[in-house]
């Protein structure tokens, strides 16, 4: 097949978070099975090594704006030796060349101009593909514009889109004038259409006109049609239910190898995990803490109210007098960076808050921690929970989004699981699971086994790939390209 696939960040160019990986990973995996790939994204200032193709007119509103367009790539491994996805960037110095990404206030503009950019670069390149793949509210307009564009250019009429949901939260919403700017008509403007409340939503109106939408997760699919996660728009998302699967992010495993890393202490496997202990050590020295054998808990996570940092606090003195240490990596709101830095000052022997990022320091954290705290709110997939197993350390979370489809329960009985979940969103039940996990841990042939066992799961991109290539082809039957797949 031949896809296209839109987003607002990609790694390694751009990247605020998880749909910068899934745009830099999936790509490399879809190659590898034999399709011809590309990804397109803004090009904004950070992002300066690339080769100039050409230009063309966008639309936008009355104005005419110039669109450069700029080609990098992006290497994927394979035992055939490297190939590379080509990434296309959209260039307007008026609208990307800016600091940041995203939050400025003519952020309808911006994206407005790069849905159209879009669709003119695939013509421009003569490039028009079997499937669109969008993401996020940025790029939600593009299967409107598309179908508006095959009245005049028939080639749009047979290409099939999908549409992925990363966060519902994140929507897109502006006054309607910015029907004027998309070149949209406004016979859209209804309630099943891109309306709604009174603006345009570009969330919704990749939910409305794309052919096959998915979430980045099983449980997040269902959630989402639910009042209580929909956001507003859980009734058109159970109207669409028919036609929304949810499909489980991976993680890169050439950068997520404790086998190869070189960004923590000391490399080991799931054959020969000792060396873990040794990446433990390591992490508390660096990091001030004494040298000890009692579980060591990481957590690397934006401090925001998603990730359940309310009934962290509430229940993180609990935690503290239990025989663990606790070590923070993250920044966000000032209210947690300032509640855990106080925390941290009250227990310097039994936690670390370090307030900022680092990806090295996150990696080592990873290899150095025995558990890895996740009581999120919501979390629609979540990579934390997979880079940590991938490197030994057992999720501790919430059921919630991609953590329930990826992390079983450990039931000490029967040794089956993969970490401790637990249902409700209280304080309380967030100490029971931290508690169940230290008991556990101080059986250590239990223990061992199940770093092991975590170790040896597969959630490679070659598995969500493969999904996605399903989903694709259902797209296409959808459009009559083929049959549906069984």
């Amino acid at each position: 097949m031949k896809i296209l696939l839109v987003s607002s960040e990609v790694a390694p160019f751009a990247k605020t978070g998880g749909l910068a990986d899934v745009a830099g990973s999936l790509p490399k995996a879809l190659l590898l099975q034999g399709n011809d790939v590309r990804v397109v994204l803004p090009r904004y200032r950070n992002i300066s090594d690339f080769t100039t193709v050409g230009d063309f007119p966008v639309q936008v509103g009355p104005r005419k704006a110039t669109c450069i367009v700029r080609k990098s790539s992006i290497e994927a491994k394979s035992p055939d030796g490297v190939k590379h996805v080509p990434v296309y960037f959209l260039d307007n110095y008026h609208y990307f060349d800016r600091e940041g990404y995203y939050g400025y206030p003519d952020e309808a503009e911006r994206f407005s101009f790069f849905n159209r950019a879009v669709l003119k670069m695939c013509e421009y390149l003569n490039f028009i593909p079997d499937v669109v793949h969008c993401n996020d509210w940025q790029s939600g307009f593009v299967p409107l514009l598309m179908r508006e564009r095959a009245h005049t250019n028939p080639a749009w009429e047979d290409v099939a889109t999908c549409y992925t949901i990363h966060n519902l939260r994140y929507q897109g919403n502006f006054p309607k004038q910015i029907l004027k700017l998309l070149g949209v008509p406004e016979r859209y403007f209804h309630p099943e259409g891109v309306e709604f409340y009174g603006n345009v939503s570009f969330m919704k109106a990749g939910i409305v006109y794309a052919d096959v939408l998915n979430t980045v997760s099983e449980t997040y699919s269902r959630e989402i049609q639910t009042p209580e996660f929909g956001e507003g728009l859980d009734g058109i998302l159970r109207k669409r239910g028919r036609d929304l699967y949810g499909i489980v992010n991976g993680i890169n495993y050439h950068e997520f190898d404790p086998a190869t890393d070189p960004r923590i202490y000391k490399t080991y496997d799931s054959s020969n995990p000792d060396g873990k202990n040794e990446n433990k050590y390591a992490l508390q020295r660096e990091l001030g803490l004494p040298i000890s054998e009692r579980p060591l808990i990481g957590m690397v996570s934006r401090l925001v109210d998603q990730k359940g940092l309310d009934i962290l606090l509430e229940g993180i003195h609990r935690i503290l007098s239990m025989d663990v240490q606790f070590v923070l990596l993250g920044t966000g709101d000032p209210h947690y960076e300032a509640a855990f830095s106080s925390v941290k000052s009250r227990y310097p022997d039994k936690m670390a808050a370090i307030i900022g990022f680092s990806g090295v320091l996150a990696q080592k954290i990873y290899a150095g921690s025995d558990m890895f705290l996740m009581p999120s709110r919501y979390e629609p997939c979540g990579l934390g929970q997979l880079i940590a197993m991938r490197y030994g350390s057992i999720p501790i979370v919430r059921r919630t989004g991609g953590l329930q489809d990826t992390v079983l329960d450990y039931d000490s009985t029967s040794g089956t699981g993969s970490g401790f979940a637990f249902w409700n969103y209280t304080a309380d039940d967030l100490v029971g699971a931290v508690s169940r996990a230290v008991n556990t841990y101080s059986n250590k042939t239990a223990w061992q086994s199940l770093v092991v066992n975590v170790m040896q799961r597969d959630f490679s991109w070659n598995r969500s790939a493969a999904l996605y290539t399903e989903l694709y082809m259902e797209a296409l039957a959808r459009k009559g390209r083929i049959e549906r797949p069984a």
